[in-house]
Formats: C-alpha cells, sequence, structure tokens
C-alpha cells in the first residue's frame, strides 16, 4: 500500500493552527498579513517535519498559476547542436524560478498531440512549441489552449503565436560581407543554393532568408553571384558531389556553404582537384557546428546562436503570457536573435 499524501490539515494540527492560517505561512504570505513569527516557525516547522508538499493543481486553481511551462520539441533534445537551445531555455526558466516540462515528439504528429494535451493537462503557464531546424509548421490543434511560443518555426497560417528565429538574414549578409572585405569580386559562388531566389528546395526557410541577404549585399557591391549549386539535404557527401561537379567547369574564387556539413565536403573536394583554401578558394559557411573549428584550415562561420534562441524563446513567453487577454486576432510577432560570425582561417583575399 502507497503512503498517505500529506495534507496541508496535517501541518495545521501538527502546529495547532488553522489549516488558514497553515496556507498563509505556506504561501509566504504570513508576514503580510501579520501572522506572529512563532506560529510561523511552528508551521514551517511542522511541515518540514511532514515532508509536505503542496498540491501543484490545487495550488495552481488558487494561484492561476503553476510556475511551470511545457517545451515540446521534434528532435532538438536528442541532437548535440540543437540541445543548447533546452539548456538556454532552462537556465531562463530556473532564473524566473519556474521548471521547464519537456518533451520531444520525434516528428509524430499524434505524439506531438499528446504532448501538448498532457502539458495542457498539467496546466502548465506557457508553452515553447520548438524545432529543430528554421522551418514552416502546420499549427497542432489546440496549442492556444494556454499561451505559447514558436522556437525556430514560423506558422504556415496568420496566427496570434510570436516566433523566435535565428537572424538568417543578418546572417546571409554577414556572409557576403567577409567576402567583400576579402577582397573577392568576382568567381563567388553558392553550395547549398543556387543564385537565383527561385534555386531554393522547398521548405527551407533557412536557405531563402540566407540568401535574400547574400543577395542584397553583394548586389549593392555591384557584385553578382557566379552560379550555385541547389540540394535540400545539407550534409557532406552532397557538398563534395555538389562542389566536384562545379569544379568540372567552374573555377571558383570563393563558396559560400549553406552550412558546415556542406563545407565540409567542399573542402574535400577542392582537395581533389588539387586546391587550397584559402590560398586558392575562399570559403565561408552558416552554423558554427563543432566540426568547423576542427577542419584544417579551421572554417569561418556566421554562428546560429542555440542558447540564446532558448533565452529568448522564455523571455518572449512571459511577455505574452503577460499579454494573454490582448487581442487574440493579432498577428504574431518574429523576434530576431543575432547570428555572432566566428572568423577563423579559411578566408584570405583572391590569390593570397
Amino acid at each position: 500500500m502507497s503512503p498517505r499524501r500529506v495534507t496541508l490539515a496535517d501541518v495545521a494540527k501538527i502546529a495547532g493552527v488553522s489549516p488558514t492560517t497553515a496556507s498563509l505561512v505556506l504561501s509566504g504570505r504570513g508576514r503580510e498579513l501579520r501572522i506572529s513569527h512563532d506560529v510561523e516557525q511552528r508551521v514551517l516547522k511542522a511541515a518540514d517535519e511532514l515532508q509536505y508538499r503542496p498540491n501543484i493543481v490545487s495550488v495552481g486553481l488558487r494561484t492561476g498559476t503553476t510556475r511551470t511551462i511545457g517545451f515540446v520539441s521534434d528532435t532538438v533534445a536528442t541532437s548535440r547542436l540543437a540541445g543548447d537551445m533546452i539548456k538556454g531555455a532552462l537556465e531562463a526558466a530556473r532564473e524566473r524560478g519556474v521548471m521547464l516540462f519537456i518533451g520531444e515528439t520525434e516528428g509524430e504528429a499524434e505524439l506531438e498531440r499528446r504532448l501538448l494535451q498532457a502539458m495542457h493537462d498539467r496546466q502548465v503557464d506557457g508553452i515553447i512549441l520548438a524545432s529543430m531546424f528554421t522551418r514552416t509548421i502546420k499549427l497542432p490543434k489546440g496549442i492556444t489552449a494556454a499561451p505559447a511560443v514558436l522556437l525556430n518555426a514560423v506558422p504556415k497560417q496568420p496566427s496570434p503565436l510570436p516566433s523566435v528565429l535565428p537572424d538568417e538574414v543578418e546572417a546571409g549578409r554577414s556572409a557576403a560581407r567577409i567576402l567583400l572585405d576579402a577582397g573577392h569580386r568576382e568567381g563567388i559562388y553558392l553550395i547549398g543554393a543556387g543564385p537565383a531566389m527561385r534555386d531554393v528546395a522547398a521548405g527551407s526557410v533557412a536557405a531563402v532568408e540566407r540568401l535574400i541577404g547574400i543577395r542584397e549585399v553583394l548586389g549593392a557591391a555591384g557584385v553578382k553571384v557566379a552560379g550555385g549549386r541547389v540540394c535540400r539535404d545539407w550534409e557532406p557527401e552532397r557538398g563534395l558531389e555538389l562542389t566536384r561537379a562545379l569544379m568540372r567547369t567552374e573555377r571558383p574564387r570563393a563558396l559560400i556553404c549553406f552550412n558546415d556539413r556542406l563545407a565540409l565536403g567542399a573542402y574535400q573536394a577542392l582537395d581533389d582537384f588539387g586546391l587550397k583554401v584559402p590560398g586558392d578558394v575562399s570559403v565561408v559557411s552558416f552554423d558554427d557546428h563543432p566540426i568547423a573549428a576542427w577542419m584544417r584550415p579551421k572554417l569561418t562561420t556566421v554562428a546560429l546562436p542555440h542558447y540564446e534562441l532558448g533565452r529568448a524563446a522564455v523571455d518572449v513567453l512571459f511577455a505574452e503570457m503577460g499579454r494573454q487577454d490582448e487581442d487574440a486576432h493579432r498577428e504574431g510577432e518574429v523576434h530576431r536573435v543575432p547570428m555572432p560570425v566566428r572568423v577563423r582561417e579559411s578566408v584570405a583575399p583572391p590569390g593570397a
């Protein structure tokens, strides 16, 4: 037989006070309501001896808050890199005295529905719905039952939910500026997307926004992208394949790879053709994956700020919780988190 749960009435009986007085002391309102120090200490001692724990759900019903928030993701928790989003959210929540409940869907819609329902059943004060990769999503039914924020995702249809995203457009600008500042004006090719806005893999928010930033800065400098290679899967083998295909017909002076894994493959292809980075070809990339600092030469890249994204999501959620009585039909705000540049060794002036 499981032990009986210690109740507030048990604490009050041991302390020799009413349940109301015990409740006021344990909720931190004893001094405010002029409950004597002696009574307060008796209640606290009784609660400690009995190992009393308040019923969070009943506390929530009385106070309107459970001091908990939910974090529901696709594959963030099991990703070494994107897991920093959870670390950022955990630390931001802890600083506010709030507990974070974490659930992972592995991309299954039914599991996502059940996780969200479980969070709502536990009366969390708000929910962060997160994606490992920046993408457009169909909002799950019932997501607005509590204040919610989208992290690394944007809704397919207009929604009042705010989104927290990496500033991919500015990241594209940064990558282009790195090459311009090194003196590159010709022979700049893209690996992972083509030079035209139509030349991106369907559904890739990061590719579209990075390309917007690249084209803006290069265009303002009167520089044209010489060409590009499109692919959906940004993995090393694709970077190898695409760069090899490029090298058979072109002689690039610089490559902008759309993530570090593509850049790893590009390094291999350039080596196959006897070209050195950065002496023959400069390479700049995105994400700041751990491999970027291990590649030789070390890769210059624009970092995805996973930790800062997680912290920002908690901040935005608390702001949303404070405005939940406002117009539910408003358009959700998009909050952009800066992507810092990691300058390393893979960029040099042309013909250096």
